[in-house]
This record gives C-alpha cells, sequence and structure tokens, in this order.
C-alpha cells in the first residue's frame, strides 16, 4: 500500500470531501519556497502554506532556535508557572504591536486567538454587571471554526449546519470602495441600541473570502464610531499579521488603535502552533477583582509553549532584518508588475494588491461557488504544474513566503496566465 492510499484510509482532511477529492499529494521535503512529494516532484507553495511560512520551509535559523529551547525546557505548564520564552515574547509584541497593546494570552490557533477576544469582550460588560450580548462583524468575514469564531464568520457553508447554536452576530457590509457609506451608516444604527460589546474585523483584507480589500481610512472611521459608544474592537490579524501587508500589521496603515489584537499563523514562521490575544489595559483591568468568579477563566494545555515562544522569537528576528523587509518590498513591486501587465486580459475581472498578497478575480457568468467546478479545476490544474495555488470561487490570489525569488514567482505568474486560456 502506498502513503497516499493509506492517508485515504487513514486520514480526514480539513475542508475536503473526500468521496470526490483526488489523492492528495505526500510531501516529503521542503526547503525555502519549494515542497517535493514522494516521487521527486516539485512544487511552488505559492500561499506559503496557508499563511503561515514566511521565511521559507526548513528554515535553518528558526529550527536552531526550536532545536536550543527542546533540550533546555520542553514545556511547562503556564497554569501557575512562567518562563523565560514567553515573558521575552510578550516584551518583544509590546515594542511592535499598537502601544495600547499591553496584556497578552496565549493559546494555540487563529480560532482560538478569536474565542479568547469574543470571550474577553463579552465578559467584560458581564463583569460591570452590563448585558452586552451581540457581536459585529462583517458580511462574509471568516474568523475560524471554534464556536465563537465561526458564529463571527459569515461564509455561510461553512455555518450553515450550526444556525442556532451560536452567538448573535450582526453583520455590516464589507466597506470596500463605493460601500463606505453603507457601512459607517449601518454600524451606527446598530450602536446605537447599546447591545454590542465588541466590532470584528479582519484590517484591510478579508482572507477566506477571496483577499478582499477596503481602505484604511474607513476603517479609521468604522473604528472611531465604535470608541464613541464604548464598543470594543477587535483586530483579526491572524491572516494579515506579520508582515503579509507591507507592514509588520495591517493595523500599523491606521491612525486609530484597536482593542484586542488576535495573533496566529506566521507568529511562530509555520513551525509550532501558537497564537496570541493581546489586549488593551483597560479590558484586562475589567478583569482584575477580589472576586475570583471575574477572572477569565479559559486556557488551553499547550498554553505559552515555552518552544513555541522561542520559534516565534526567532521569527519576528528574522522579520525584522533589512533582508527580509527588502524582499517583501520586492514581492510586492513584482506583483504590482504583475498586476499591470495582465489587467486587460479578456479574462480578467480585477486585480488587487498588498503587500505579498496579490488576487485577481476572473470574469465569468453567474455565481461561482467557493468549492465549484471553476475552482476545482483551476486548483487541479495548479497541482499538475507544480505550484500549490487554492482559488477561492472565481478568485485566484498569491500569498508567497517572503523568501521566494523572482524565477519561481514569475513561473507562479505564468502559470496562472496559462490557467486563464482554460476559462
Amino acid at each position: 500500500m502506498t502513503l497516499s492510499e493509506k492517508d485515504t484510509l487513514y486520514n480526514w482532511h480539513p475542508y475536503t470531501q473526500h468521496k470526490t477529492a483526488f489523492p492528495h499529494p505526500v510531501i516529503v521535503k521542503g526547503q525555502g519556497a519549494l515542497l517535493w512529494d514522494e516521487h521527486g516532484k516539485e512544487y511552488i507553495d505559492a500561499i506559503a502554506s496557508w499563511w503561515v511560512n514566511p521565511f521559507g520551509h526548513a528554515n535553518t535559523f528558526i529550527a536552531k532556535a526550536i532545536y536550543n529551547q527542546l533540550t533546555q525546557l520542553e514545556h511547562v505548564l503556564f497554569g501557575g508557572f512562567t518562563h523565560e520564552p514567553v515573558i521575552q515574547l510578550s516584551e518583544k509584541l509590546a515594542t511592535i504591536l499598537p502601544s495600547n497593546q499591553k496584556k497578552f494570552f496565549y493559546s494555540d490557533n487563529g480560532s482560538t486567538a478569536v474565542e479568547v477576544a469574543l470571550k474577553g469582550a463579552l465578559q467584560f460588560f458581564y463583569n460591570k454587571g452590563q448585558k452586552r450580548t451581540k457581536i459585529i462583524a462583517f458580511e462574509n468575514a471568516f474568523h475560524g471554526d471554534t464556536f465563537g469564531a465561526m458564529a463571527a464568520s459569515g461564509i455561510s457553508f461553512f455555518t450553515d449546519a450550526f444556525q442556532g447554536s451560536l452567538l448573535e452576530v450582526i453583520r455590516i457590509p464589507v466597506p470596500t470602495e463605493g460601500n463606505e457609506s453603507m457601512a459607517l451608516e449601518r454600524l451606527k444604527a446598530l450602536l446605537e441600541t447599546n447591545e454590542y460589546a465588541a466590532f470584528i474585523f479582519e484590517p484591510l483584507v478579508q482572507g477566506a473570502a477571496g483577499m478582499v480589500m477596503y481602505s484604511p481610512t474607513v476603517l479609521n472611521q468604522l473604528m472611531v464610531l465604535a470608541k464613541e459608544y464604548n464598543v470594543f474592537t477587535i483586530a483579526d490579524e491572524v491572516m494579515t499579521g506579520f508582515g503579509k501587508t507591507g507592514k509588520n500589521f495591517a493595523c500599523d496603515y491606521l491612525e486609530q488603535q484597536p482593542d484586542m489584537m488576535c495573533l496566529s499563523k506566521a507568529l511562530t514562521g509555520g513551525t509550532i502552533p501558537m497564537a496570541i490575544t493581546s489586549f488593551s489595559q483597560e479590558i484586562y483591568d475589567g478583569f482584575y477583582d477580589d472576586d475570583t468568579n471575574k477572572a477569565l477563566f479559559h486556557g488551553h494545555t499547550f498554553t505559552a509553549n515555552p518552544t513555541g515562544c522561542a520559534a516565534a522569537l526567532a521569527s519576528i528576528e528574522l522579520l525584522q532584518t533589512e533582508e527580509i523587509q527588502e524582499n517583501i518590498q520586492q514581492v510586492y513591486q513584482h506583483h504590482l508588475a504583475f498586476a499591470e501587465r495582465i489587467k486587460t486580459h479578456p479574462k480578467v475581472k480585477t486585480t488587487r494588491v498588498l503587500g505579498v498578497i496579490f488576487a485577481l478575480e476572473i470574469k465569468v457568468e453567474g455565481a461561482h461557488d467557493y468549492y465549484g467546478n471553476l475552482r476545482n479545476t483551476l486548483y487541479e490544474f495548479f497541482i499538475k504544474k507544480g505550484i500549490i495555488l487554492r482559488p477561492v470561487g472565481n478568485i485566484i490570489y498569491i500569498l508567497p513566503p517572503y523568501i521566494i525569488n523572482d524565477i519561481e514567482l514569475e513561473r507562479v505568474y505564468t502559470i496562472i496566465e496559462e490557467a486563464l486560456t482554460l476559462i
């Protein structure tokens, strides 16, 4: 029995209808922006393995930091204990996040980072004796797959089976160009009811919706409104954080500062699962009380895992190097050039670029399902060509490792142009 056959026999993959899925390639090695399967076929990882590997696969700098930590202290419970790597990481984060982010709660993935933020917002008002039990989010948002995060998400087929079991979340339009006033008016109408604890958003880019982008100006206006009504703002930077948008965080484009931020994915350079929810001092103070019942009763077995903290520290150190910052800008410039060369293609409706994120919307008739025939045809074509891309409906996006070289990136562009001939 081959490895692929054994995989099919035993494993249940995420977001996969196994009755119709083709066998998964068995990846055995990675280096930089490249992966190789069991047959020696090479793939360019053009989405950094779901946006987590900005410094490439098998990065020796991060690997050495992990090894050194493993041989000193691999893990210790964080309930009642602490350790040096988590103190160093929190201290570092305090210097690169917006200045109002003062306290850091550790968990293990993006969904749980969002759960912690939502629970923090809801319990803050509960602790104050105020009834604010609803959340505001954007249409077509995606914040994760646990129940709170799923409730805040607006992509219906992810959540249809669980309607009636979720938090009450009311949605406002995404403030894309032309929809800014509508989003602001809708938010103001909701805020006036005084029923809402928080407004959660993916700052500037909605990832799973197809890299939908909107301006910092309108997000600033939305955040100002929320602040006027004492509603907390939650910036979900799980996807955008750590350089994706061209700055360390998408919130660095803003004048306003969020009350909470959710971090994961690239936090550890794609090595060890870890997440962080950061809070303003005001929110933390809402739990700081002689009454034990006002504590935030949330935790994970691997909270603040020392090895993960060591990986995160190494990852942030790499991010701040001149070489990586230059690479980010170089990828951005290549994306802009590709957008310019392809924008008049008869099959291209729009293109959008921010930092290392590139998105192309294919001009097709009618609606196209998230996992529909068009998407599946494109996905299989890219895999056959040795390019890892995961189109979203009729959107093709690129979000490569920062260390991808010019030849690899140009091949990705060329294969996308070739794919358009299939439509």
